[in-house]
């Protein structure tokens, strides 16, 4: 009877955790697809595809500042609730120097971007504007699970640049008030978490017995494995669209930046559980790890998936053109493929975040270079010749290589005890 009383008292703080990150995450999803959808009717695909390529660059900088502090931060301050102000301290002062370390590389890939000057100059001021997320300590509200908090702030950027595109309507300097839009709700996630800060911070002390791990877990060695492993994640996500800005035009870069949005849209939800199970997978012991990967939960993860490409498989016309404008329907090809990485991604995402939540980072690492790899090998050779289509297959081959890759290695830390202690530390 207690044990079936525990259960449902998990489950329900689980579904709350869910519906507090989810009342953020969804009015985020909105705000940014309302931006690419008045973008796209009113200005075109160019358009389109230039705020894309400088999105896509500024996920690039949040991984590079990050480094693995962003995961390890989190599971620290889930494991050590009373030293949060140590954690935070330590964690703060890598961010900055790492915020001012990244601005140099978005200028370098500017300098290649196959674009107009002007379109450069907003690519490097929008994107460079991402540095300051330095400055956020949503991170540390994630490991308290102040969720709620976390996804409400994430729809701050979007309503600001949402807000300056419809005041630039007037005129015609709209990638201008996007970056000021951009500057001003970074700005404003920078006082958001501070102000929370300083009002938890006298309930949050410090345990001095609890310094010497958090020193450990903080070492180059153990935060930089999970930073190249975040960055692999990332080249394996979205490097396609990075190639494609140097390699191809604008034009395929507005199209398939069209239907990966709606395939993103599709998956909301899913990444809401899997944000929310983070700190909880954090806690699990060996036992309970390996019952996280028996098959039957990836043969429903997958069904999950598939029932929900579905959708937009089959609706991709009238999708794209509704949302997008009349120009968008070209992208109806790209839609179709793209639909069929949404079950291969329910599977990649949830291992990801397991892994990284019970310290496998290496494991992680080793899966996204190899998928990685071969996704920027694909797109380096396709690209020139087939442009956006060619993006659309590669990403279908590095998903499957990246499931298979990360079983693989996952299999072999947490089936075996004596493998995966080395390789689970904090």
């Amino acid at each position: 009877m207690e044990s079936g009383i525990t259960r449902r008292s998990y489950l329900t703080g689980f579904l709350h955790s869910v519906v507090h990150l989810g009342s953020g995450e969804l009015l985020a999803r909105v705000l940014g697809v309302s931006i690419v959808i008045l973008l796209g009717h009113k200005y075109g695909v160019v358009i389109v595809g230039v705020y894309a390529l400088a999105q896509s660059i500024l996920g690039y900088l949040g991984a590079l500042i990050d480094f693995g502090l962003r995961h390890i931060g989190a599971r620290l301050v889930a494991r050590f609730p009373c030293s949060v102000s140590e954690i935070m301290r330590r964690v703060q002062r890598r961010r900055m120097a790492m915020g001012a370390a990244v601005l140099p590389l978005v200028l370098f890939y500017v300098s290649f971007a196959h674009l107009p000057l002007n379109m450069k100059v907003f690519v490097f001021l929008f994107a460079g504007i991402g540095a300051m997320y330095a400055l956020s300590l949503e991170w540390a509200a994630w490991g308290r699970e102040q969720l709620r908090l976390v996804g409400l702030a994430k729809a701050i950027v979007p309503a600001s640049v949402l807000v300056s595109l419809l005041l630039s309507f007037r005129g015609h300097h709209v990638l201008a008030c996007m970056v000021i839009g951009n500057l001003v709700g970074y700005s404003a996630i920078a006082l958001v978490f501070r102000i929370w800060w300083r009002r938890y911070r006298p309930e949050l002390g410090v345990q001095q017995g609890d310094v010497a791990d958090i020193g450990d877990a903080l070492q180059w060695h153990r935060t930089s494995i999970m930073g190249l492993a975040w960055l692999g994640n990332m080249a394996f996500n979205t490097s396609d669209m990075l190639i494609l800005g140097v390699l191809s035009d604008p034009q395929q870069l507005g199209l398939y930046n069209a239907s990966y949005r709606i395939i993103n849209q599709a998956l909301l939800t899913y990444y809401l559980f899997t944000t929310v199970l983070y700190p909880r997978f954090a806690r699990h012991d060996l036992a309970q790890r390996r019952r996280m990967l028996r098959p039957r939960i990836f043969l429903l993860l997958f069904a999950s998936g598939l029932a929900l490409a579905m959708l937009p498989a089959l609706f991709r016309h009238p999708l794209l053109t509704i949302i997008f404008g009349r120009p968008f329907a070209a992208a109806a090809p790209l839609l179709l493929l793209l639909s069929f990485s949404i079950p291969l991604d329910f599977l990649v995402s949830y291992l990801s975040v397991a892994y990284f939540a019970w310290g496998m980072e290496r494991k992680v690492l080793l899966s996204a270079a190899v998928a990685a790899a071969v996704n920027i090998a694909l797109n380096l050779a396709t690209i020139p010749h087939y442009g956006a289509m060619a993006a659309a297959v590669n990403t279908l081959v590095s998903y499957v290589v990246y499931f298979c890759a990360l079983v693989w290695t996952g299999r072999q830390a947490v089936g075996a005890p004596e493998s995966s202690t080395a390789d689970v530390s904090v």
